[in-house]
């Protein structure tokens, strides 16, 4: 199938396949003799693999590493779990962080309805705050 369909099979935008192909994240697929590209159900596969794990917030450098522990099947299950692991925690530090900036707008939200000045919640709050390991 040419870029067009692969791009709406996997979810993925034409020009987004072509800079994965660019920066060496999916393989180059064969070329016709028009040399138009031709990808075939594992290109597609990966791509929707890709973008499902940019959905969870992969970064590319992870999901080059997952695409090379599922391209090499024999590599033990253990390196896909700590990868995956690593990333959970990551997610778990940016959802307190998230957590902590719903509660900040909470209750500015809350000042501004009672007339006080919202500056002080707000500073107080985000100063008493640790910071998070955000991206």
């Amino acid at each position: 199938m040419n870029i067009g369909r692969a791009a709406e099979a996997s979810g993925v935008s034409t020009k987004m396949i072509r800079y994965y192909e660019r920066i060496g994240l999916v393989r180059l697929t064969d070329r016709t003799e028009g040399n138009y590209r031709n990808f075939g159900s594992r290109e597609v596969n990966e791509l929707t693999f890709i973008r499902r794990a940019r959905d969870l917030g992969f970064s590319v450098e992870e999901i080059a590493r997952l695409l090379g522990l599922w391209r090499e099947r024999e590599r033990p299950a253990e390196e896909v779990r700590a990868t995956a692991d690593q990333h959970l925690a990551d997610l778990e530090t940016r959802i307190a962080g998230l957590q902590t900036l719903a509660d900040v707008l909470r209750d500015l939200s809350s000042a501004c309805a009672e007339g006080e000045r919202p500056e002080a919640p707000i500073l107080g709050k985000v100063e008493r705050t640790p910071p998070t390991g955000s991206r």
